[in-house]
């Protein structure tokens, strides 16, 4: 029962505040998502990203183990999800990158949070990053097919994270009244990304339930196992090891339908998958943290 209310306490907020974004649609209330997506995606996020780097007490090595481990599983998940897609024929363009990418920003990054405190963030951080860079770049070379893959260097995110590693690796700190700015700002991204998750599935309009339900299926299965399977190979620490698991296993972000949206893939079909995921995400995360707790 103990273990039942800790994940409740854990989960709920974050669906209560995605719930505020949907109901608030719903009831006819304006919400300008690109504004406020711009504005946590260029300010608040990058600050909360910084911020958790610089103040972490978490061993460098211990980082750098997890860094590479993410590696790892993005690489192997890449080439396990296209193969699986070549294989039954469906459009690597629409569906490669929504089955690789989580939502280890409006989700992941709050879970880690209330579920390991700020070790925990300070680890969800990493595995944000290297998702964002790898999604910044070769995610939207596949979704636009083609192009150039060195947008990530113009995204503050990335710039963030490379400023709070050297910052953590130096042991160095930005003055107080600098700090407590940058905190302040950083604490607006995770109810802005969890209402704005909610405001994005109020809207969208998805295509075939049943093909998104298989894949859902089959993301929650392929995230999970593979992202287990590299975890025990790199041997991380029991906190390290469930961020890792919890942040990969997180829903189709709706990064991925605005993507599809913009380099005309099958939009329809990735708004799917978004919503379906993201309700299946209701049973399948609090089950995931209890085992990981």
């Amino acid at each position: 029962m103990n273990l039942v209310l800790t994940v409740l306490e854990i989960t709920a907020p974050v669906f209560l505040l995605a719930a505020i974004g949907f109901i608030w649609v719903r009831m006819g209330f304006e919400y300008q998502i690109d504004f406020v997506t711009r504005m946590a995606m260029t300010l608040s996020v990058p600050c909360l990203i910084f911020t958790a780097l610089m103040r972490t007490e978490i061993d460098p090595a211990a980082l750098t183990a997890l860094s590479l481990a993410s590696v790892g599983v993005y690489a192997a998940l890449t080439l396990v999800t296209a193969l699986v897609l070549w294989l039954t024929k469906l459009d690597l363009r629409s569906y490669l990158a929504p089955l690789i990418f989580g939502n280890t920003g409006n989700l992941g990054l709050p879970l880690a949070l209330f579920a390991f405190g700020e070790a925990g963030l300070g680890y969800a951080v990493v595995v944000f990053a290297v998702m964002a860079l790898w999604s910044f770049t070769f995610g939207i070379w596949v979704v636009s097919g083609g192009g150039s893959v060195v947008r990530a260097l113009k995204e503050p995110l990335l710039w963030a994270t490379i400023l709070g590693g050297i910052f953590l690796s130096q042991g160095w700190h930005t003055p107080v009244f600098l700090t407590n700015t940058l905190e302040l700002t950083g604490q607006m991204a995770i109810p802005l990304m969890l209402i704005t998750l909610g405001v994005a599935v109020a809207r969208l309009r998805p295509g075939s339930i049943r093909l998104a339900s298989v894949l859902s299926l089959l993301k929650i299965a392929l995230c999970v196992g593979t992202s287990w399977i590299i975890g025990r190979l790199f041997g991380l620490d029991d906190v390290a090891f469930a961020v890792l698991v919890l942040q990969v296993s997180t829903p189709v972000a709706v990064t991925s339908y605005l993507l599809a949206v913009k380099y005309g893939a099958d939009a329809d079909a990735v708004a799917g998958l978004v919503v379906v995921s993201t309700l299946l995400s209701v049973l399948m995360l609090p089950l995931l943290l209890a085992v990981l707790l």
